[in-house]
């Protein structure tokens, strides 16, 4: 399954075609027997209206990226796995963002940064995380501890219970990571 650019449909499916008749029928017709429940269903684990709202929405816009809907036999089953990945991500973010303000409160008693600033730092964070998805837990606690925290290889490798070698191929793996995601 291919994900949906955010600016424009897929290219087979601007013309006037019977393939994009086909799947605009195939998706109006699952938003409508399928939307209400999907809403609803998130709404009671995330518990917000609005929260619940913007995900099922979101979850659709993903569905509508599909290419070729005959290759989905459970569009609910679809929908739940891209709600579930969506509000996942959403709690991370949310979390990334209440550790960076939780720091910032710590840290600095007399800086209040901007709504803008704050935003800018969310938004860095949110992209180093995705960088560093599917490096092992030790590999991001390095990155962070080093980054974040200023601590030397020698602190790090000692917090870790690993050895300073070790640190480095984690800081290294890391990244590389980030820059190939840059």
């Amino acid at each position: 399954m291919s994900r949906p650019s955010a600016t424009r449909p897929p290219l087979d499916l601007v013309q006037d075609t019977p393939r994009a008749a086909s799947h605009g029928t195939w998706l109006a017709t699952e938003f409508r027997a399928s939307y209400a429940w999907l809403k609803s269903k998130i709404q009671r684990r995330v518990g917000s209206p609005a929260d619940a709202e913007d995900l099922a929405s979101s979850s659709f816009v993903e569905l509508a990226g599909v290419d070729d809907p005959r290759t989905v036999r459970e569009p609910r089953a679809l929908l739940t796995v891209i709600a579930q990945r969506l509000t996942f991500e959403m709690w991370r973010r949310r979390d990334l963002e209440r550790a960076y303000l939780d720091h910032l409160a710590v840290r600095e008693e007399n800086y209040a940064p901007s709504a803008e600033s704050i935003a800018e730092v969310s938004q860095a964070l949110m992209l180093v995380d995705q960088a560093l998805d599917g490096l092992s837990a030790n590999a991001k606690s390095a990155f962070i501890l080093s980054q974040i925290d200023g601590l030397t290889q020698t602190e790090i490798a000692e917090r870790l219970g690993v050895s300073p070698s070790m640190v480095r191929k984690y800081l290294a793996s890391a990244l590389a990571k980030c820059y190939l995601a840059a």
